[in-house]
């Protein structure tokens, strides 16, 4: 005579909280009971009894949503005719109170949410903000939720709804005495009563929630959120201007020069052009943008990049080294798809794609544009360009190239020009140096315009002592290349379709590279809400409104040729530090470039063209400085792969050429996003010992922990889309093998098949799930059932949640088991286990159950 085998010996509940730890005590009792669900229509069985009385059972799919109070919904049970009730409950419903039929009752509530149903109710209750806990708007999954889920809730609501309901009768906003539903917030879902023609507009969740808390002109909402001037220009005082106006000044001393070296030192086009980045850029910002103390303007490695289209057009032959006007156009086209480019990513929210590029590939990438910038300027900083033009390839070839250009030419260097330009380079780094050390201390040190003087005396000197006529190349006329002092061209025309195509990549990479460094900036400047009570207040900083602020600006830019430009850290923190805590100082900014195009251009002909490299110089300088820190961060943390992908990006860079370095790093970085997210992260879980309900992850410390005979536990942390469920079944494969995933496959099996006769899944994690992912989890349960494994899914979502929804259609339900076989912890799953082991045995041997 056979007998069956021993479950585990009941332990005591411990005290201590666990993830694992269900919310409400098990009722074993009521495990077999039938269920209340959505296709027997039958209501929950009642235990009554002196000793034992205990509630309905819970129904397993909607554990979560009466277990944890904060989940719930927030209707009431009792009443059926609630317009906001799944309309598959009102048949098994039940209801048993009381309370005189038609008086309101606090029976069946979950949660402290406020109860929506009552027409008497609704609008008044729902209407006072301090009663009501917002939350988000459930039935809102139409349309609407569709458009506001790509190109959010304004889009969603001026198009496709106003936020107002419309009832047969055409009445806006008004109460259905039949449906009882308040049309000023609530909307139409299912048959919620017995008007079948009531024709309601869709709403989003934030129309929903600015209606139940009675936000009024919606529109204007809207409108202020998308145009921050709005909101800042009326928080404006005259006691910001002060600040704003040295701001500017201050910034303009610094940076009109610093453009000017840009644009004619590694854009490669007419000097004035960097001078239209302050004109328009920084303007615009100041309307759309959300940081009030950034200022944008161009930058070295965009301006760069920009060169290198300029170059490779002159290496196709598609324009020559003098035509500035051609060269002017394609900044103009590079500029304004990168505008494009950037624009469009913000009107469909791709805000995160700052995330995207590594810390490694920035730090590789960023102090390689740094080296080779340092090498381009060395050229004419010796007074050797016209030698490197008459020589093949090196004016357009790789640094590596450049380098053994100048050791073997050294002794041709200009000594004049070598003078101005290492002596320029010397004070300004001088004065950089000594700032830093005094400005803890004197915060005014900062106010000193130490490259502006630098700039001005050069060009006294150079008018005075004539250095022209003595070899040392001079600006000149500073003009535009059409004459008119803001030339219109609009970049995208069908003639420079060939320069677009050029382009195309580059200008991803200025518009992926502006965009990130503007998030830092912004980031680090606090955001859009001031710290200081008299500062601006209720501007808050959105990726996505600064990626459509950029693109406008960039698109304008490029309408008048000038170089990309957008939000630095050191410029923002110059302007901050100097007095600009609005955005009024980029719009003096910009004012005073317009005032330095019309009327001081004249002024700096006699300004030495290596004076500006070596400002340049400085800006390559403090690119690199900061790398030697992140590798010594990541040497100490042995972090290999990341040091390996900024050694090859920064040696591909120097040795071959920029785009291949590019190339490398962004599709390195990009192979690393897509690794880590196709990579499914189910664990197997063990048993604490001295417990019953608290599992942890068992690869972690395996001999810390106990295996329940006969069972497999994953946990499934993460949401399952077609992204990650590739390789879940060979994952789950391994589990079952080897008891973990990192076991190679050519190992034989260690793990007896025996441990998978239970299979219970904690899909607790799995917030999310898409079609490719239910096909795929189908298939799953159906390899198991196939070979008589047992299927339970524990800690799942609450009922009528999108994920329990395609359980449902897919007919994973129905194959696991039923109902019965989704359940609240992982401890009712191994007891539901044990109970059904313990029922076949007593099938298969009656006489042992007689016994």
């Amino acid at each position: 005579m056979s007998s069956p085998p021993a479950s585990p010996p009941r332990t005591p509940r411990s005290a201590s909280y666990s993830q694992h730890h269900p919310s409400i005590s098990s009722r074993l009792r009521e495990s077999h009971a039938p269920r209340a669900s959505p296709r027997n229509g039958l209501p929950s069985p009642s235990f009554d009894g002196a000793s034992d009385s205990l509630p309905p059972p819970l129904n397993p799919l909607n554990s979560h949503q009466r277990s944890n109070t904060t989940e719930s919904n927030n209707e009431n049970p009792a009443s059926n005719n609630s317009p906001l009730r799944p309309r598959h409950w009102r048949n098994y419903s039940t209801h048993n109170c009381s309370q005189p039929e038609g008086e309101p009752c606090e029976h069946g509530k979950w949660s402290p949410k406020l109860n929506p149903t009552s027409p008497s109710s609704a609008s008044s209750t729902l209407g006072d903000t301090e009663q009501s806990f917002g939350g988000r708007y459930e039935r809102g999954q139409s349309i609407v939720g569709g458009v506001s889920g790509v190109l959010g809730d304004a889009v969603g609501d001026t198009v496709f709804g106003d936020g107002r309901f419309y009832g047969s009768n055409g009445d806006a906003g008004t109460k259905d005495q039949k449906s009882g539903w308040s049309g000023s917030w609530t909307r139409w879902w299912g048959n919620g009563g017995d008007d079948k023609d009531d024709i309601r507009k869709p709403m989003s969740t934030t129309r929903w929630l600015a209606s139940t808390h009675r936000v009024k002109n919606k529109r204007r909402m809207y409108l202020v959120y998308y145009f921050p001037f709005l909101q800042w220009v009326s928080q404006y005082r005259w006691s910001f201007f002060k600040g704003d106006l040295v701001a500017a000044l201050t910034m303009a001393s610094f940076y009109i020069p610093m453009s000017l070296s840009y644009a004619s030192n590694l854009g490669h086009i007419p000097p004035i052009n960097g001078l239209y980045s302050f004109v328009f850029n920084p303007f615009i910002y100041a309307l759309l943008g959300s940081c009030p103390q950034m200022v944008v303007g161009p930058e070295a490695a965009g301006s760069l990049l920009l060169g290198t289209v300029v170059k490779s057009s002159i290496n196709n032959g598609s324009s020559g080294d003098e035509d500035e006007v051609m060269h002017a156009r394609i900044a103009g086209v590079v500029t304004g798809m990168a505008g494009a480019v950037i624009f469009i990513a913000g009107l469909t929210r791709l805000g995160f794609l700052d995330s995207v590029l590594s810390r490694p590939f920035l730090r590789g990438f960023i102090s390689a544009i740094g080296f080779v910038i340092l090498v381009d300027q060395l050229i004419p900083e010796m007074g050797l360009m016209r030698m490197a033009h008459h020589v093949g390839g090196v004016s357009h070839g790789s640094s590596v190239d450049k380098i053994v250009f100048l050791v073997k030419n050294v002794g041709k260097a200009h000594g004049l020009t070598c003078a101005v330009a290492f002596g320029s380079f010397a004070i300004i780094m001088a004065c950089r140096e000594i700032k830093r050390r005094l400005q803890p201390r004197i915060p005014s040190v900062a106010y000193i315009p130490d490259r502006f003087i630098v700039v001005v005396l050069s060009a006294v000197f150079t008018w005075k002592f004539s250095w022209h006529r003595q070899g040392l190349e001079i600006l000149g006329d500073v003009k535009s290349s059409t004459g008119a002092p803001f030339p219109f061209q609009f970049p995208l025309l069908p003639a420079h379709m060939h320069h677009v195509r050029e382009a195309m990549s580059t200008s991803f990479l200025i518009a992926l590279l502006g965009f990130f460094e503007s998030s830092v900036a912004a980031k680090s400047l606090g955001g859009g809400e001031s710290k200081d009570r008299d500062g601006l207040q209720g501007m808050s900083l959105s990726a996505n409104r600064e990626l459509v602020a950029l693109g406008v600006a960039n698109v304008v830019g490029g309408c008048f040729m000038a170089l990309p430009a957008f939000g630095g850290y050191g410029r923002s923190k110059v302007n901050a530090s100097t007095g600009g805590r609005t955005p009024m100082s980029s719009i003096l900014l910009s004012i005073v470039t317009v005032i330095c195009i019309l009327f001081l251009l004249p002024y700096f002909y006699y300004l030495p063209k290596v004076v500006l490299s070596a400002m340049i110089s400085v800006v390559a300088y403090s690119l690199i400085e900061e790398a030697p820190h992140d590798i010594l961060f990541f040497l100490h943390i042995h972090a290999w792969p990341e040091l390996f992908l900024m050694a090859l990006i920064f040696l591909s860079t120097i040795f071959y050429s920029l785009p291949l370095g590019i190339a490398l790093g962004i599709g390195l970085s990009l192979l690393s996003v897509i690794k880590h997210a196709t990579k499914p992260r189910i664990q197997i879980l063990g048993k604490v010992p001295g417990t019953h309900d608290q599992f942890e992850n068992a690869e972690e410390h395996p001999q810390r922990l106990e295996f329940v005979e006969g069972c497999l536990i994953v946990k499934m942390p993460e949401p399952l889309t077609f992204a990650n469920t590739g390789d879940l079944k060979g994952r789950l494969r391994r589990l079952e093998l080897y008891g973990t995933t990192t076991a190679h496959p050519a190992l034989p099996r260690v793990r007896k098949p025996e441990h998978n006769n239970n299979i219970i899944f904690d899909i607790h994690g799995v917030t999310g799930l898409d079609g490719s992912g239910t096909m795929v989890l189908a298939e799953i349960v159906d390899n198991y059932i196939s070979r008589g494994a047992r299927v339970f899914f524990c800690r799942c979502p609450k009922e009528g949640s999108k994920v329990m929804r395609l359980f449902e259609e897919s007919g994973i339900v129905d194959r696991a088991g039923g109902n019965r076989h989704f359940v609240r912890s992982v401890d009712e799953a191994l007891r539901m286990a044990e109970m059904e082991r313990l029922s076949d045995f007593f099938e298969r041997n009656p006489a042992e159950g007689g016994a």
